[in-house]
C-alpha cells in the first residue's frame, strides 16, 4: 500500500518561521507513523517561487526574483534536517521538469475545452496572489488577511472554466464527506461550492515571472495553478524514496525516475486554512479537466496564534524556530506544537506554554520515567532484563493502545492519538510509585516482585517510545537504542510482545535549564 503525503510549498518571499515548522512537523508525523505500518511512503515539500510577490519583494531588495527564490528556497531547505523531517523530496517550482510538467498539464486542459481567452476586472491583494469577490474585500477594501489596500486590476487572461464543475464538485462532497477534514472545513469548502462557482483567471499579462504560457509567450500561468501542481508534477522526476524514508536528495532540479503511477493519487493534502479554496475548489476542479484522479483527502490545519493573529511574515508577529530549536532541540519543538494546539484548530502559542509543556511532560513525565527506569535495571539487576510476562494489572491500558492511536493518526488527528500515548506515559509513572521498587529492592524475598516490576516497566517504555517515533524521532530512537530495541514497527508496538535482554542507563532525554 502506498501513502504519498505533502505540505503545501511554501512562498519564497521571505524566510521560513514556525507556522511553516508547524505544517512540516505534522506532515513529518504522518509520513513516519505509515512507514511504522510498512507502507510504501512519499514525502513531499518545497517553495513556490512564481508570483508577483516574488517579483515585488525581489525588485524592494534590489535584485532578481530567481536571485531571492535561490537564496529563501535555501533557507526552507536548512529548516528541513533540523526540524527532524523526513521527506523524500524538495520540489522548487523553478525547477525546468516542473515547469515542463505545468505547460503540459495546462495545456491539456486547454486542449479538452476549459480554456477561453477575456478581461478579468476585480480586486486583488498582491500578498495573496489573488482575486477577492466582493464578499471576501474588508472594510475600507483591505485584504482580510494581510490588513492591505487592495488594488483594483483590469488585465487580459486566459480563463479557466472553473464554473462548469459546479455539479460535479457537489457530487464528490455528497458522495465522499471525508474528501476535507475535519468537518468544519468541509462545511466552510461546501458554503463556498454552494454560493455559485465563476471561471477565474489562469494566466497574467502583466506579470512575467512565472511559467510561460505555451500557446501565448506574452502570458504566463496564474502563480496558484502552477504551485498547485507540484503534487503531480514533482512524482514526474523525483529520485526513489528509500527503504526507510530517509532523504535520498533534499533539493530538486534533479533527474530521478516517474513514481507517478506508484504514488499518485496524493493520500493527503495537509494545508492551512487560509489556502482551502484553491485546494478544496480550484485543485480538484483541474484535475478534473485535466483527466487526472483526485486525491484521497485534504486536511486542514488552524492557525498558530500570537496576540490573537496569526502568525504571519507579513504581519511581524513570528517565532524563530532556527531559535527555538537552539535552546530546546526539534523533538522538544515537535512535541509542543502538535501536544500544545489540537491540530485542525487555531490555538495561540507563547514562550511560556512552551516551556511548561518542556518541564512538565517531557522533563518530568517521559524523562523521569526513562532515566529512573533505566538506573534502577542497571543498579539492581546489572542491566540484565528479568525473563517474564508484564504486570497483569497494566495490561488493560496497554490493550488496543496501537490500534487506536494509528486510527486517530490514519484519520490525521495528532493531537489526539499523542493524548491516547501520553496517557500510558502517566501510567507508567503511577506504576512505580504504587509499587515502590526501590522499597521492593530492600528485602531478598520479594525479588521476584521487583522482576516483574522492572520487566514491566521496560516493556512499558518500548511500546511508548515506537508509538512516540512520530512525534519524538530522535529521542525515541535514543530510548530505543538505551533499550536494546530498535525495532520501529508498529506491529510489535504490542505489551508484553518484546523481547528485551539488557539496557544500558541513558542521559537525560530532555535536560532542564540550570
Amino acid at each position: 500500500m502506498s501513502f504519498y503525503v505533502t505540505t503545501p510549498i511554501y512562498y519564497v518571499n521571505a524566510v521560513p518561521h514556525l507556522g511553516h515548522a508547524y505544517t512540516t512537523i505534522a506532515v513529518d508525523a504522518l509520513a513516519r507513523h505509515h512507514r511504522q505500518r510498512g507502507e510504501d511512503v512519499f514525502f513531499l515539500t518545497g517553495t513556490d517561487e512564481h508570483g508577483e510577490p516574488v517579483a515585488d519583494a525581489a525588485h524592494a531588495l534590489g535584485i532578481e526574483p530567481q536571485d531571492l527564490a535561490d537564496k529563501n528556497a535555501e533557507r526552507f531547505k536548512a529548516l528541513l534536517p533540523q526540524l527532524g523531517a523526513s521527506n523524500d523530496f524538495f520540489i522548487r517550482t523553478t525547477d525546468p521538469q516542473h515547469m515542463a510538467k505545468v505547460q503540459e498539464v495546462l495545456t491539456r486542459v486547454r486542449e479538452n475545452g476549459y480554456v477561453y481567452e477575456g478581461t478579468y476586472e476585480g480586486w486583488y491583494c498582491p500578498r495573496c496572489a489573488d482575486f477577492k469577490a466582493d464578499n471576501e474585500v474588508d472594510e475600507g477594501n483591505r485584504c482580510p488577511i494581510h490588513h492591505v489596500a487592495l488594488t483594483r486590476e483590469q488585465e487580459d487572461s486566459y480563463f479557466f472554466r472553473l464554473s462548469v464543475f459546479q455539479e460535479r464538485l457537489e457530487r464528490l462532497y455528497a458522495e465522499q464527506q471525508d474528501f476535507v477534514a475535519p468537518r468544519t472545513r468541509y462545511n466552510e469548502a461546501l458554503s463556498f461550492l454552494r454560493s455559485g462557482l465563476r471561471d477565474v483567471p489562469l494566466t497574467r499579462h502583466k506579470l512575467t515571472w512565472g511559467v510561460p504560457v505555451p500557446w501565448d509567450q506574452e502570458h504566463v500561468f496564474y502563480v496558484w495553478f502552477d504551485a498547485l501542481l507540484n503534487y503531480y508534477s514533482a512524482l514526474s522526476y523525483a529520485p526513489a524514496p528509500g527503504p526507510s524514508g530517509e532523504t535520498l536528495s533534499p533539493s530538486g532540479g534533479v533527474d530521478g525516475e516517474d513514481l507517478t503511477d506508484r504514488f499518485w493519487p496524493a493520500s493527503y493534502h495537509v494545508i492551512a486554512k487560509d489556502i482551502l479554496r484553491f485546494h478544496a475548489i480550484y485543485w480538484p476542479a483541474l484535475l478534473m479537466a485535466a483527466e487526472l484522479q483526485l486525491p484521497e483527502r485534504i486536511f486542514v490545519h488552524g492557525y498558530l496564534l500570537m496576540d490573537g493573529e496569526k502568525m504571519s511574515k507579513s504581519l511581524g508577529n513570528v517565532l524563530d524556530p532556527f531559535a527555538v530549536i537552539e535552546r530546546f532541540g526539534a523533538d522538544a519543538l515537535r512535541f509542543y506544537l502538535l501536544r500544545d494546539v489540537p491540530f485542525g484548530q487555531d490555538g495561540s502559542v507563547s514562550t511560556e506554554a512552551f516551556e511548561q509543556r518542556y518541564v512538565s511532560e517531557l522533563a518530568n513525565d517521559l524523562g523521569n520515567l526513562a532515566s529512573r527506569t533505566l538506573a534502577m535495571l542497571v543498579r539492581y539487576r546489572d542491566g540484565a532484563v528479568p525473563a517474564g510476562d508484564p504486570d497483569p494489572v497494566l495490561v488493560p491500558d496497554f490493550d488496543g493502545l496501537s490500534a487506536r492511536t494509528s486510527e486517530l493518526i490514519g484519520r490525521a488527528e495528532l493531537t489526539l492519538a499523542l493524548e491516547e500515548i501520553w496517557q500510558q506515559v502517566r501510567r507508567l509513572n503511577r506504576y512505580v510509585e504504587e509499587q515502590a521498587p526501590w522499597q521492593l529492592a530492600k528485602d531478598d524475598a520479594r525479588a521476584g516482585e521487583l522482576d516483574r516490576v522492572l520487566g514491566t516497566l521496560v516493556e512499558g517504555l518500548r511500546v511508548v517510545a515506537v508509538l512516540l517515533w512520530p512525534y519524538l524521532p530522535a529521542s525515541a530512537e535514543r530510548l530505543l537504542g538505551a533499550l536494546g530495541a530498535p525495532d520501529l514497527a508498529l506491529a510489535g508496538a504490542t505489551f508484553g510482545a518484546g523481547q528485551i535482554e539488557r539496557v544500558s542507563k541513558i542521559e537525560s532525554l530532555f535536560p532542564k535549564e540550570s
